[in-house]
């Protein structure tokens, strides 16, 4: 069972910046000569740097994706972002070791803290590289990898190159390119057969820089039987012009393992935030993905999994809240290619305001499988007049064997509702705050006990001036 404790999280905790001196820097702009500069700055393999050339080459031929009903991608300008700054440093493996400048963004921003409290390992990147990375030496005597991705294609190549985009191809999406050609950071991880972490392993992903694209690369690995939950945070300060995040995300249960990948999402409103994040669940394992967009210009977000061996399950929980000037387009994919699959979507979304928020979702089914099954509720919550919400669900079954349900649902918040709130003493906001909260609770519970309580605060800092 995890111990848990509340942890700090506040919309404008993030929003502050330090003036900081790099090291190495690739300068403005994307061209191969800013791709070998990423790999001879980080001394890799030729095969490393070959494939991150191939990687720009396809990046350069595909299109935005601009069927998916978002004009706003046309706003990024790949000329003027700066695709790497690192301090040079290698992970230090304790707070006193980091700089100055960095130790003073984690230390406000509280991860020194929370790793006392309650986690089993904390990697901390800073930009373009990890600047932390530590993990509890028990867990090192059981054979857990945990470090970042540069250290796990150098330390650990016979495991990281096995599965090292096999699970999201380079060609999967303009993005995906784009972060196999210049990506930097993220985790690697590895737990052993039969190995079960009780305490979570964390990763906070910080934007430091102004004109940034952070483009960390994770791998997760968890070896038969063998149990994780692994979490995410991230947060950037509010700049003028536009940051870009472009993350790539593989995750690999084989037989009977488990994967909990936990993601709270608290980047400032000028992060493009596009994302791909996929999994391949074996024979009888679990992979759930626990997900909460709160903040950035756009998100673009589809946590999926294939589904590949017998009897293995998927489920995404997803929350998405979209105030003012905010786009969330968030969904799942769930790919069924073994017999007697499971999947569970269920996802919902709250638009404030001018916000939109649109739910994508995927599920695949041939007719040469039997006994499949899967569930998909997407609901969405209007709080006023100009609030949007999209709903685009793809479902292919073939066959006669399976099983499978859809439920969506839009409503608005009730005046009935809000007015009987009012007559028992509470505010209009306190009444709204109370309707959103309780149309999200049943998936909030679902998040572990640091984020759970944090986040309905969180939410009510964002109902703040949602009424009237």
């Amino acid at each position: 069972m995890i111990k848990t404790n509340p942890i700090e999280i506040d919309r404008e905790k993030g929003n502050f910046h330090y003036n900081t001196d790099y090291e190495f820097d690739a300068g403005v702009g994307l061209s191969e000569d800013v791709v070998r500069y990423i790999s001879d700055v980080k001394s890799e393999d030729d095969w490393v740097k070959e494939f991150r050339l191939k990687a720009l080459k396809t990046f350069e031929k595909k299109r935005l994706p601009t069927h998916w009903a978002t004009k706003d991608l046309e706003n990024i300008d790949f000329d003027i972002i700066r695709y790497y700054l690192s301090k040079g440093q290698m992970p230090s493996r304790t707070w006193e070791e980091v700089p100055d400048d960095i130790k003073k963004t984690f230390e406000r921003l509280g991860i020194p803290e929370q790793e006392r409290k309650f986690l089993a390992g904390v990697e901390a990147q800073f930009d373009s590289e990890a600047a932390y990375s530590r993990m509890k030496d028990d867990l090192t005597e059981k054979g857990v990898i945990f470090v970042g991705s540069t250290e796990g294609l150098k330390e650990y190549p016979e495991i990281f190159k096995k599965w090292f985009g096999k699970v999201i191809p380079t060609s999967d999406n303009k993005f995906s390119a784009l972060n196999s050609a210049v990506f930097s950071g993220g985790s690697f991880i590895y737990v052993p057969p039969g190995v079960k972490l009780e305490q979570p392993l964390q990763a906070y992903f910080r934007i430091n820089a102004e004109n940034f694209g952070q483009f960390e690369r994770t791998l997760i690995i968890a070896d038969e039987g063998a149990e994780i939950t692994y979490m995410e945070g991230c947060t950037a300060p509010k700049f003028e012009t536009s940051t870009l995040h472009s993350a790539v995300v593989e995750l690999v249960a084989l037989k009977g393992a488990k994967i909990q990948y936990v993601t709270v999402q608290n980047w400032s409103n000028n992060v493009f935030n596009l994302v791909t994040k996929r999994a391949m669940a074996h024979e009888e394992s679990e992979v759930r993905w626990i997900d909460c967009n709160i903040g950035s210009r756009l998100t673009m977000k589809y946590p999926g999994v294939i589904l590949r061996g017998r009897k293995a399950r998927g489920e995404v929980l997803s929350i998405a809240l979209a105030n003012d000037g905010q786009h969330q387009d968030t969904g799942a994919k769930m790919v069924h290619t073994a017999d007697e699959t499971t999947s569970n979507v269920i996802a919902k979304s709250v638009s404030i305001g001018e916000g939109r928020s649109t739910y994508r979702g995927l599920v695949q089914m041939p007719g040469h499988l039997k006994h499949c099954k899967n569930n998909t509720e997407c609901d969405a919550l209007l709080i006023n007049s100009d609030s949007q919400t999209d709903t685009y669900p793809a479902i292919t079954v073939q066959g006669e064997d399976h099983s499978v349900q859809h439920e969506a649902s839009v409503s608005k918040v009730s005046a009935e509702q809000i007015f009987y709130m009012q007559q028992r003493g509470l505010s209009e906001a306190d009444a709204m705050s109370l309707c959103v909260n309780g149309f999200v609770n049943d998936l909030i519970r679902e998040f572990p006990m640091e984020y759970s309580v944090e986040l309905k605060r969180l939410i009510d800092l964002e109902m703040e001036g949602s009424v009237g």
